[in-house]
């Protein structure tokens, strides 16, 4: 949000926090590190383009940090595939565990004119609980077509 970059400005210039309460304004002292991280805009970096362009950031608001460290992924399709299907393998089927059987329960009552139905606060905790006993697996059949996707 565009207020919130402009209020981020004077704490990291200033170190100083203005505040307007009920009809009392004061100013606070703030003593912070700011430890911030960005990804590019439109998922990949443009080596042509400056870190505020590529973090769609104001150069103003970067320039407030003491340093900027660039980490960059480069791509390599061989080292994507690798990961993919690491990745894949860590949550195959092979590793076993859980029950993944289907099964339906009646969670949810109550309805909305919108034709939503809402949860009362104790019947989404038992749908938590639920979710929580199962282990996802992925079956090894898709793993191609996900490292491709990937």
């Amino acid at each position: 949000e565009e207020t919130e970059r402009t209020a981020i400005h004077e704490v990291m210039e200033q170190q100083t926090v203005s505040i307007a309460k009920a009809g009392i304004t004061t100013t606070l002292n703030a003593r912070a590190t700011v430890l911030a991280a960005a990804n590019p805009a439109y998922s990949r970096y443009d080596t042509r383009k400056s870190p505020a362009e590529n973090m769609a950031l104001p150069a103003s608001l970067l320039s407030r940090f003491d340093l900027m460290w660039l980490i960059l992924d480069r791509a390599d399709a061989e080292l994507d595939a690798a990961l993919a299907q690491h990745v894949l393998n860590v949550h195959s089927l092979h590793s076993g565990g859980g029950d993944n059987a289907n099964s339906s329960s009646s969670i949810g009552s109550g309805g909305r004119s919108d034709g939503e139905e809402l949860l009362e606060p104790s019947e989404l905790r038992a749908y938590v609980a639920k979710a929580r006993t199962f282990t996802p697996q992925v079956p090894r059949e898709l793993n191609e077509d996900i490292a491709c996707a990937y």
